[in-house]
């Protein structure tokens, strides 16, 4: 059965929070599940702010994907960042992460975008192996990051 995709919405909050629940646990990161799903209905009300999508396989939600918009004159225009792809441990190594690139590279094309980032953990050799083999490549910079508080 073809994996297939569903631009999440109001009502789809509930199951994309649980999926980013699970996410969040296997690398031990804090997560306030009424935080997040206040933050998906904002963000799903302001299309500037990116898209989102459930992925399905046999009429299951099986993960979710968070694309995040940047504007950049680096590249000249728009610019997205992979935010989260998460993929449930039961419907891992089916080709759902494959195919759930090959999805992202083309709504990527049909958006106009001019680049795709994503981080990946150290130590997840299996996410890097299917990004490099998607097209994907280390990058020559170092990300940084300064917490606002």
């Amino acid at each position: 059965m073809p994996t297939t995709y569903k631009s999440i919405s109001q009502n789809d909050i509930g199951i994309a929070v649980a999926m980013m629940r699970e996410f969040y646990a296997i690398d031990g990161y804090p997560i306030a599940i009424e935080k997040s799903k206040k933050l998906f209905a904002a963000f799903i009300n302001n299309a500037d702010f990116g898209k989102s999508w459930l992925i399905y396989s046999e009429d299951e939600a099986v993960g979710y994907i968070i694309l995040t918009f940047i504007f950049s004159f680096e590249y000249g225009g728009t610019i997205a960042f992979i935010d989260e792809l998460y993929i449930s441990e039961h419907a891992r190594g089916k080709g759902i992460g494959k195919s759930s690139i090959e999805f992202i590279k083309d709504q990527a094309r049909k958006l106009s975008l001019k680049l795709l980032y994503l981080e990946v953990e150290h130590h997840n050799s299996n996410a890097q192996k299917l990004y490099l083999s998607a097209g994907f490549s280390g990058h020559n910079r170092k990300l940084m990051q300064y917490k606002i508080t």
